[in-house]
């Protein structure tokens, strides 16, 4: 319901403004967006950042499942910021952001201030595995309007996925700047529990009792169990099908049930981005990695191997 307010109040406040340049436009709408972010996070008690298509949708319906099991809660309801704490006070109010737009509201864009004070948990993916599927997400997935205001390239879809990928407004340059920065901040945070996406995909109980542990409500083993089995790569897929998250929005939903790559939940491979390329072009992604990205996550031109964590 919050969301589908905030919708409403953002679509009036726009079509209010249909007089204006769409550049000045776009503007407003960021900030608009970036004031409800900020919203949320001032009422959170934790959030969980990352850049799209790092796993997170992956990580909240583990998230979500557990909590449906602790408390007895109905199955086609998402984590989404307070929505479950309002059905059980025992469920924490967890806000999932992809950091996007909250620096156009509050103009810190150099840094992660406004992060400080809440429990941050930062999900990470290699980053060239991050760009393809971004690519896969633009293409089928990515409405006109996200792309404009996200300052993604318009048009039809018809990009190579090489030049997608060393687009500096879509690709490397843009996951690796969003991962440099926070690697900068984390000393700076409260707290903050950084989790890799290979390491969600070498032993997800494992990771996801991490994650419940700093979020302060531990699973058992059995629920950790059935959380991890719910969000299978194969039922997360039939769930897509079936709509079962409707209420969550699109973001669990797929326009072409018959193209895989439509899909929200796509291939889930980990080093799945070397299949689109050739070796020279292989080669030089792993060059621009392994020389821009902060080595603090663990990713060098051919890393996939799960790191320590960094608290």
């Amino acid at each position: 319901m919050r969301s589908v307010i905030e919708t409403i109040l953002r679509e009036f406040v726009l079509a209010c403004l249909f007089f204006l340049p769409a550049e000045r436009r776009t503007a407003i709408e960021r900030r608009i967006r970036g004031r409800f972010e900020w919203q949320k996070l001032r009422d959170c008690d934790v959030v969980v950042v990352s850049f799209g298509k790092s796993g997170r949708t992956w990580l909240r319906v583990m998230m979500s499942r557990l909590y449906q099991v602790k408390h007895g809660l109905p199955e086609r309801l998402l984590l989404q910021h307070d929505n479950l704490h309002r059905r059980n006070a025992a469920v924490p109010k967890i806000h999932f952001s992809h950091d996007n737009y909250l620096k156009d509201y509050t103009g810190h864009s150099e840094d992660k201030s406004d992060y400080r004070d809440t429990p941050v948990v930062l999900l990470v993916r290699h980053p060239a595995d991050t760009a393809v599927s971004q690519y896969f997400q633009w293409k089928y997935r990515m409405r006109d309007r996200k792309k404009r205001i996200n300052d993604y390239p318009g048009g039809d879809g018809e990009v190579p996925v090489y030049d997608f990928v060393m687009d500096p407004r879509a690709g490397l340059a843009k996951v690796i700047d969003f991962m440099n920065l926070w690697a900068r901040e984390m000393p700076q945070m409260r707290a903050i529990l950084s989790v890799r996406y290979e390491d969600l995909r070498a032993d997800p109980a494992a990771a996801l009792a991490r994650v419940m542990d700093f979020v302060g409500t531990p699973g058992t083993p059995e629920e950790i169990a059935e959380a991890v089995a719910f969000a299978s790569v194969e039922n997360m897929r039939q769930m897509e099908s079936r709509r079962t998250f409707w209420l969550s929005g699109s973001r669990m939903t797929t326009r072409d049930k018959d193209n895989p790559d439509a899909f929200k939940v796509r291939r889930a491979k980990v080093g799945g981005w070397r299949d689109y390329f050739e070796p020279e072009q292989i080669r030089a992604i792993e060059a621009y990695v392994a020389e821009n990205l902060d080595p603090v996550f663990g990713y060098g031109a051919t890393s996939g191997e799960p790191t320590p964590e960094r608290t």
